[in-house]
């Protein structure tokens, strides 16, 4: 059978010796378009549109900083525990979404602090345009050519020329379309239901299908951390039930608050 192979150079372009990745380029694309998203969500709901420029710096820190950590701390920590002065090399790559979740979720604690906002309220906006980001960014790592499937012989397998000759699972894809169609049920959600009244009720929404849609995905991934070895469930996994378990949670607070 023949496959789809996949060779893209990551560089996207080279001007004057400066090179652009694809992976930076997407990367700004998605928080262009979260942010595009929100300045909506805030002229819907008369807020501040002043504000949204100190929630971008404080969301692009918290996202970069919190995935730059959970990345060295989760998946690999006895090498970055060993030299420390590695967790600073971003540019050697290595980034976690659970830890860019993390970041997001403190640095939105300090904004809604400063600036005197509802925190579940933001959160619960600020979930759909992350489903958005998130689409961006796993596209971005198959143009890249990383976090890649495990072998198979499905007609939609894809060969990583840039790694091996093997047909592998686009995992990327799986996880970027299914943030994709997060990203449209939670607006549709947002648009034509009652679901924004209920504080905590989209982040929880959006905790649970994101998380359920990495768990599944996660079984065709080759194994990201340097000591999965052997477990029933790998890292990305194991740290994917805490969020699904806050997403039900938040969700069931919600449905009894609207009984109430």
């Amino acid at each position: 059978m023949a496959f789809f192979t996949w060779d893209v150079n990551p560089v996207l372009l080279e001007i004057f010796g400066l090179k652009i990745h694809w992976y930076g380029a997407l990367f700004a694309a998605a928080i262009f378009a979260g942010l595009q998203v929100m300045k909506w969500i805030f002229q819907q709901e008369k807020v501040k549109l002043a504000l949204l420029d100190s929630l971008l710096m404080y969301c692009v820190v918290g996202i970069i900083v919190g995935a730059r950590l959970g990345h060295c701390l989760f998946y690999d920590p006895g090498f970055y525990l060993s030299n420390p002065l590695k967790i600073l090399a971003i540019w050697e790559g290595g980034l976690a979404s659970h830890g860019g979740g993390l970041g997001v979720i403190l640095a939105v604690y300090f904004f809604q602090k400063k600036y005197k906002l509802e925190y579940l309220w933001l959160l619960d906006r600020l979930a759909i345009a992350t489903a958005l980001f998130g689409f961006f960014v796993r596209f971005a790592n198959f143009m890249n050519s990383e976090i890649i499937g495990i072998q198979t012989d499905v007609p939609w397998a894809v060969i990583f020329a840039r790694i091996d000759l093997l047909p592998r699972h686009p995992a990327q894809l799986y996880e970027s379309l299914s943030y994709l169609s997060i990203f449209v049920a939670l607006l549709l959600l947002y648009r034509i239901t009652n679901i924004k009244k209920h504080s905590g009720a989209l982040l929880g929404a959006f905790l649970c299908l994101v998380f359920t849609a990495r768990f599944c995905i996660e079984f065709v991934k080759v194994k990201q951390a340097a000591y999965s070895g052997e477990l029933l469930i790998n890292t990305g996994q194991a740290l994917s039930i805490p969020f699904f378990a806050v997403g039900i949670y938040l969700l069931l607070q919600a449905w009894k608050k609207s009984r109430i």
